[in-house]
């Protein structure tokens, strides 16, 4: 089933957005909830230098930022309406959308960072890419977003015990709350622009993301604990609309999946060195560093790899598994 359409929230914006085309000028809209500071935002920039490029001036990314048009779910609905054409999304929020994209979120399914990019490239990426199309939803690209590990106020996490008793605040994903639940912790999910709030007030004791969103949501002035378990390696999904991309002839099409792979390809330069950046500053504003050993969370959370009763997630970790 389709998520509900929130009507209210889409009258403002359905007016003016929507792909547009103009003789032989076509403008094609994306809208994502990142700073322009971060680096996926900076790898979509660059999409739209080669869209513009490869198009002759043809096709242009116009690219609303901020959360300006809403947040990610929001945005994902915008697409099934045909009133939005392209949006970036976590893959952990396209589970509620899209089966397929569950298993993006099980933890220490990767092996490293080639694994993780060899999917990217491959077959079992662009399957799940288009698993999406039955609900209006059609990946382009995946975009690295680094691995998750949980931050803290008041107490360090340095092994999966640690974790037992503390709010986490988790994104809008039934295997994200699966998995603080069987460290023992109490999953809580808030939306990313409420969650400083959040943590300033005590609703939560702690949330988990990579490093530049720890950095640039300003996190570590609460958090002052940040231990780098990198229990899932969830990357950010481009989304384009399917009555959007059906409205495109096979010459558009093709130009704007190379930009788009070229974006992709640009964003893991941009994000490895944003990566090292971040945690040299949060570091610096005075936040400890924890590397723990993996062993005790892998140890918890290996149930959410090898007992899936889901037949189609299980197909597919078995083909990420077989990958080089």
């Amino acid at each position: 089933m389709h998520p509900r359409i929130s009507l209210i929230f889409l009258f403002p914006v359905i007016l003016f957005l929507g792909c547009k085309a103009k003789e032989d000028h076509r403008v094609i809209r994306l809208a994502h909830t990142l700073d322009t500071s971060h680096p996926v935002h900076k790898a979509m920039e660059y999409m739209g230098e080669e869209l513009k490029e490869i198009s002759g001036g043809k096709m242009e990314l116009k690219i609303y930022s901020g959360g300006q048009l809403g947040a990610e779910r929001e945005c994902l609905e915008l697409l099934q309406m045909g009133s939005l054409d392209i949006t970036k999304v976590s893959a952990a929020v396209m589970e509620n959308f899209v089966e397929e994209y569950q298993v993006l979120s099980i933890p220490y399914l990767f092996r490293d960072k080639e694994h993780f990019y060899n999917m990217f490239d491959g077959a079992v990426g662009e399957k799940i890419l288009r698993s999406g199309e039955d609900f209006r939803l059609i990946g382009l690209c995946f975009y690295d977003a680094g691995s998750r590990s949980f931050y803290t106020k008041e107490r360090p996490i340095k092994n999966a015990r640690d974790v037992e008793g503390l709010k986490i605040r988790v994104q809008e994903s039934k295997t994200a709350i699966e998995m603080v639940r069987k460290l023992g912790g109490a999953p809580t999910p808030i939306s990313w622009g409420e969650l400083y709030t959040a943590l300033q007030q005590g609703v939560v004791d702690g949330a988990e993301n990579n490093p530049p969103s720890f950095y640039l949501s300003r996190h570590y002035e609460v958090c002052k604990f940040y231990s780098l378990n990198e229990h899932v390696m969830v990357p950010d999904v481009l989304m384009i609309g399917r009555e959007i991309w059906n409205e495109l002839n096979d010459e558009e099409k093709s130009w704007l999946k190379e930009a788009a792979d070229r974006s992709s390809k640009k964003e893991r330069v941009l994000w490895q060195k944003s990566e090292e950046e971040s945690l040299a500053a949060v570091k610096k504003e005075g936040v400890e560093i924890i590397r723990p050993s993996k062993q005790s969370f892998m140890e918890e959370l290996k149930s959410m790899k090898n007992n899936v009763d889901n037949p189609k997630i299980q197909q597919l970790i078995n083909e990420i598994e077989q990958i080089q």
